[in-house]
């Protein structure tokens, strides 16, 4: 391990105790006494979460923005209109039955370094060279609404707002809707920062097999995402011969089984999975008229990626043929793979380095609102440790150590662009 430099005492020291009880506060909003997280976008619980945040915002003095899809920007311009603006944060909104910490970390961490800053600031009396935003992305999940990094995939310009904003959930409620009724519909301009951080828990466990606290993301996978419906004919599951029947779930069945295939056929670096399944009627005795699977492809090679795409459409349709049914494509939807900022990854491998830590080079093969802004801004993802790697599930834990270390590292490296300005110029 790297030992402690001098560099490490000019960081702003990290208020552990304050970072625990934000972590907590939040955790309450949707959480169970099971460690269960259930705070779907745009839900109740989220619009609890919101507040809070927005209330956080207001005690530390930032000021508040809320765009049109609902994204939070925390601004604490105390540099000057001339200085950068750098940008941490993450998102709020969980799976359900999910975790804690998966996303809500990244935000309560951005609250404490910049808290942290705030203190260094007023004690040292130094001039901030540069401005920060806390930013909390809206639908990063894509639990409740599809696809997934819906807030920054608008921010960044990959969709429009009247795409997103159409968004509907199973019951049919809208983005839009949902958002007028939590009171987060706002006007707010879209925000591109001079660059973004986003800490994480590693949802893996790289780290915890190599022993190490910390790691920083240099390259993310990309993914293509189908809704697939397959259309049968609903009938009495008694009295309809086996050899008449349109059952569209069948026909799932067929291609769930293929697509593992797929997988096997493209080797660990492929990644497929059918994770939501919605059948109608759904009805103990009536042969299902119709199957919507949610199906993901995940590679870091845009060939494999596009090889495993056509072999699923041949046997979507080789599926619907052998169960005698129909089918229909309602939606795709497409992430690249691509690479994080280089400077920003030397800029966290020496933070670390300097607090006594090596950094783990990984590659992100979830998904992350730093992937969507990546395109138009210097983005990086940075991560501790998952415990057993659990993430998606009330189990998700990171320790309390770890977390606070993240805190410290994230602190570190704003301090550097708030001490000398902006790091990123060539």
């Amino acid at each position: 391990m790297p030992e402690v430099t001098s560099e490490a005492s000019s960081f702003p020291p990290v208020d552990g105790e304050a970072h625990h009880r934000l972590m907590d506060e939040l955790s309450a909003l949707g959480g169970g006494s099971d460690g269960s997280m259930n705070r779907q976008a745009l839900s109740a619980a989220d619009g609890a979460a919101r507040d809070w945040l927005a209330a956080w915002m207001k005690t530390r003095g930032l000021r508040l923005q809320v765009d049109p899809i609902g994204n939070m920007f925390g601004f604490l311009e105390w540099a000057g209109p001339d200085a950068p603006w750098i940008m941490t944060g993450s998102h709020i909104d969980s799976q359900p039955n999910g975790g804690r910490f998966d996303g809500a970390y990244g935000v309560v961490a951005a609250c404490s370094a910049i808290e942290a800053i705030q203190r260094e600031v007023a004690q040292s009396g130094i001039a901030p060279r540069a401005n920060f935003i806390v930013v909390n992305w809206t639908n990063e999940e894509g639990a409740r609404f599809q696809p997934s990094l819906l807030g920054s995939g608008v921010n960044s310009g990959e969709h429009t707002l009247q795409f997103a904003l159409a968004r509907k959930d199973g019951d049919g409620v809208s983005v839009g809707d949902a958002l007028q009724a939590i009171g987060y519909a706002g006007t707010a301009e879209r925000v591109v920062p001079d660059a973004l951080i986003e800490l994480h828990i590693e949802g893996a466990d790289h780290l915890e097999k190599a022993g190490k606290r910390f790691a920083a993301f240099d390259r993310f996978w990309g993914a293509t995402k189908y809704r697939l419906a397959f259309l049968g004919r609903q009938a009495h599951t008694a009295p309809t011969p086996m050899a008449e029947r349109k059952d569209a779930l069948l026909a799932a069945a067929y291609l769930i089984a293929e697509l593992r295939a797929i997988a096997d056929e493209g080797g660990i670096g492929l990644h497929t999975s059918v994770g939501r399944l919605e059948v109608s009627p759904n009805s103990p005795n009536i042969v299902p008229a119709e199957a919507v699977l949610f199906i993901e492809l995940r590679t870091a090679d845009p060939v494999v990626l596009a090889a495993a795409e056509e072999k699923l459409k041949a046997r979507i349709a080789t599926s619907a043929e052998r169960a005698g049914v129909g089918y229909e494509v309602r939606s795709i939807d497409r992430r690249r793979a691509g690479a994080f900022d280089s400077r920003l990854y030397a800029l966290a491998e020496e933070t670390a380095a300097a607090l006594g830590h090596e950094t783990v080079r990984l590659t992100s093969v979830g998904g992350h609102d730093s992937i969507s802004m990546a395109a138009v801004t210097p983005a990086l993802v940075i991560g501790v440790p998952s415990v057993n790697g659990v993430i998606h599930h009330p189990d998700e834990f990171t320790t309390p150590e770890d977390r606070l270390l993240g805190v410290e590292i994230l602190a570190g490296m704003l301090w550097r662009f708030c001490r000398d300005g902006n790091l990123l110029e060539a």
